[in-house]
């Protein structure tokens, strides 16, 4: 029988362990609290948290693994003599795991040196990271979903607004064509006046191109759609661009697959894109460079990537390129409908449009159309 002295002892080392383990869950607690921390944050918490509550707190170190992201104390040390893991189980599956270890040798205890109180604690402290992450993702899903919601929500208005603005412009825009093209007509016009009439004349056809693209971009002009071969396309838009890359330094390197299937397309839509594409790439190489354009036959579609080797663009700017108006280019140099009107040339034929990345390594665009005939289209 154990002494009364013994037994208080016991009692107390009980006690102070219990402390420990309520200390330990009341701090992860408070880092849930904090909705301002992000999840990783939240980890470097935890992890800060956990060797305390454990029997030997000098001796130990924490460390958790979410999504092959280490989080661990400034102690942890991948050479350890005793580890006690718990999985982090979210939806079903596997994520990580939470982890306390011993780098030195410790006495014998229910597992290991660790105690089945300890285990306990550390399955619990699993499951409450499981659902701070689960609780935090779903409210990343829920802003990105509201983001998407707004945006939608904006490039509907602003395609009616732009439909009504290029329906009040297209009137006015051929009264002026028509009355610049009569007075280019008249006899005896002075040589400035005719040079100024010019000036008119091409300023109002580019005037006309922006109210098509605003049309184009509001769904309000039709595919005029027949069967063509891409590659075709291709060779007749850089036939317009051959000679402003030779004389900006730029070098082209085409490889075009040779079998490439037709597509149901309206030809000078799908050119105007590549157009597109092709001037950014150009614009992207100020000091020359190479332009690397592609095609391919995939399964059930056929594909159309265009590279370059020039500024490139950062994430934030990455994430703007398709919003109407949306222009890194110096006033006057660009409208900001140039991808937007392609993103939405391409949807309308049922493809799709990809653009990679990188400061100062380039950009890639790759487009991806439908072989097979859409009824829908």
């Amino acid at each position: 029988m154990e002494a009364p002295g013994c037994i208080n002892e016991h009692a107390q080392s009980d006690l102070l362990e219990r402390i420990k383990e309520l200390s330990c869950l009341y701090g992860i607690a408070r880092l849930a609290a904090e909705t301002n921390l992000s999840i990783d944050a939240v980890l470097d918490g935890v992890v800060e948290v956990l060797p305390a509550a454990w029997l030997y707190p000098d001796g130990a170190c924490a460390r958790i693994v979410l999504d092959d992201r280490s989080h661990s104390t400034s102690n942890y040390t991948r050479r350890v003599r005793h580890r006690q893991r718990a999985p982090i189980i979210i939806d079903g599956r596997q994520r990580g795991y939470i982890e306390v270890a011993y780098p030195q040798e410790k006495p014998e205890r229910d597992e290991g040196p660790f105690l089945k109180e300890e285990r306990a604690l550390l399955d619990t402290v699993a499951r409450e990271v499981a659902a701070i992450i689960m609780r935090r993702e779903a409210e990343q899903d829920k802003v990105k979903l509201e983001e998407q919601l707004r945006h939608a929500d904006r490039l509907a208005t602003i395609g009616q607004l732009a439909a009504g603005v290029a329906h009040e412009l297209n009137e006015p825009l051929g009264h002026i064509l028509g009355f610049a093209q009569l007075v280019q007509k008249c006899p005896g016009l002075p040589i400035q006046a005719k040079a100024d009439v010019d000036r008119i004349l091409n300023t109002s056809l580019y005037a006309r191109e922006i109210v098509k693209k605003l049309l184009i971009f509001s769904r309000q002009i039709s595919p005029q759609k027949t069967r063509v071969n891409l590659n075709h396309l291709v060779r007749n838009g850089l036939n317009l661009l051959e000679f402003r890359c030779a004389s900006d330094g730029i070098v082209i390197r085409c490889s075009l697959s040779p079998d490439l299937p037709e597509i149901d397309a309206d030809p000078s839509q799908v050119t105007q894109v590549f157009v597109n594409l092709i001037v950014n790439a150009i614009q992207a190489m100020p000091s020359g460079g190479t332009l690397t354009i592609c095609t391919l036959k995939e399964r059930g579609k056929v594909s159309l990537t265009i590279e370059d080797n020039g500024v490139g663009m950062d994430e934030e700017v990455l994430q703007k390129i398709f919003t109407p108006f949306f222009t890194t280019k110096d006033v006057g140099l660009g409208t900001g409908l140039g991808l937007p009107v392609a993103h939405g040339i391409i949807t309308a034929h049922g493809g799709s449009i990809k653009v990679e990345s990188k400061v100062g390594k380039g950009t890639t665009c790759r487009i991806q159309l439908p072989t097979k005939r859409n009824r829908l289209l």
